[in-house]
């Protein structure tokens, strides 16, 4: 692509389509594999039963499966430091700073959060079936899904001084207040176990993050409504990859339409090369006049006073356009390193041939 050369505006723009189109791929073959992969799962009930069927299975180990009971913990639950008759075998404490920063851009104020403090705390569980068959839940924080419901929310709100206002009329940030939220998943709520299902040598069942590398879940809601939540998620991710490719395709398209005018403009000015040339040799084969001494040196004083600006040594032979300068000779003008007038630097869009009659 000779003089021609991407920007880098639009090499950046095509990078990151094509970075961001991959990362939204990947992202959108996860949750539909792993969409696929919950769809497939069979589903148990804990019973008696569940012993029966893993103590047949090869391994006594259900890779994936899925599984429904209500929460009980062993031992001692944990309480709501805020509602005491609450109690849960999860609970999670966060504190979050919010704060508006001022936009000098957008020109209004922005809200931002910082989380202060987060504390995680839990006691084994099991899950509970209909006849008290029991399936221990084991690395319960390793798990993805809702599986926490919030307990305690409550906004404390800060409250100004004119010196804090005169402060953040200057610094541009204003405190709004702390929001501190509790999460427990309580006593007897019905949990959704998706992961790998075992019987372990002293006879009891034990549900546990897969060692295919699929995805763990514990959630509150049933499996029908977590594998939609997938799906729609892939579908998201499906989206935004395919909004990515077009816009890198409309960046490709872009940059080939500029090489395609490229290529257009080269090829007008080879053809008027190639016609300026053509005419400077029929107009050599024409007979010359005969003329005396006196007009020769006067020939040779008019080709002195229209010599080329630019050699000094050649004629000037061509019509720059659109400005209409005569100023230098054809070999001149395809030396230049730009096409520009020499005399008033406007662009040249054609060159036409001059013949001193």
């Amino acid at each position: 692509m000779d003089g021609f050369s991407v920007t880098i505006t639009e090499a950046v723009c095509l990078g990151a389509s094509l970075a961001f189109s991959g990362i939204c791929y990947y992202l959108y073959r996860k949750s539909r594999t792993t969409a696929d992969k919950l769809d497939d799962a069979p589903h148990f009930t804990i019973d008696g039963k569940l012993k029966d069927i893993l103590k047949a299975t090869p391994g006594a180990c259900l890779q994936y499966a899925v599984i429904e009971g209500a929460v009980q913990p062993v031992g001692e639950p944990l309480r709501s430091h805020f509602q005491k008759e609450i109690v849960g075998v999860l609970q999670k404490f966060m504190l979050r700073e919010h704060r508006l920063v001022w936009n000098s851009l957008s020109g209004s104020w922005i809200d931002r959060e910082q989380v202060m403090h987060q504390s995680v705390n839990s006691v084994p569980f099991v899950l509970v079936g209909s006849d008290e068959t029991a399936v221990r839940v084991l690395c319960p924080l390793q798990a993805s899904g809702v599986h926490m419901e919030i307990t305690h929310e409550k906004f404390h709100q800060v409250n100004y001084s004119l010196g804090d206002i005169v402060g953040q009329y200057f610094s541009g940030e204003k405190l709004k207040g702390q929001l501190e939220t509790e999460e427990m998943l309580k006593v007897g709520a019905t949990l959704t176990g998706v992961g790998e299902l075992i019987l372990d040598t002293d006879d009891t069942l034990n549900l546990r993050p897969p060692s295919n590398s699929a995805q763990y879940f514990l959630s509150i809601t049933d499996s029908d409504a977590l594998r939609h939540d997938l799906e729609d998620m892939a579908v998201w991710w499906k989206a935004l990859t395919v909004a990515s490719a077009l816009a890198g395709a409309a960046v490709l398209l872009w940059v080939g339409r500029r090489y395609y005018n490229h290529l257009k403009v080269q090829r007008e000015w080879e053809q008027l090369r190639r016609e300026h040339e053509r005419r400077r040799a029929e107009a050599r084969r024409e007979p010359a006049a005969a003329a005396d001494s006196e007009a020769l040196q006067d020939v040779g004083e008019n080709h002195i006073e229209n010599a080329c600006v630019i050699c000094l040594c050649q004629p000037r032979d061509c019509i720059l356009l659109d400005c209409g300068h005569v100023c230098c000779c054809h070999s001149c003008y395809q030396a230049l390193p730009r096409r520009l007038c020499p005399i008033c630097r406007q662009n040249i869009s054609r060159v036409v041939p001059l013949f001193h009659v």
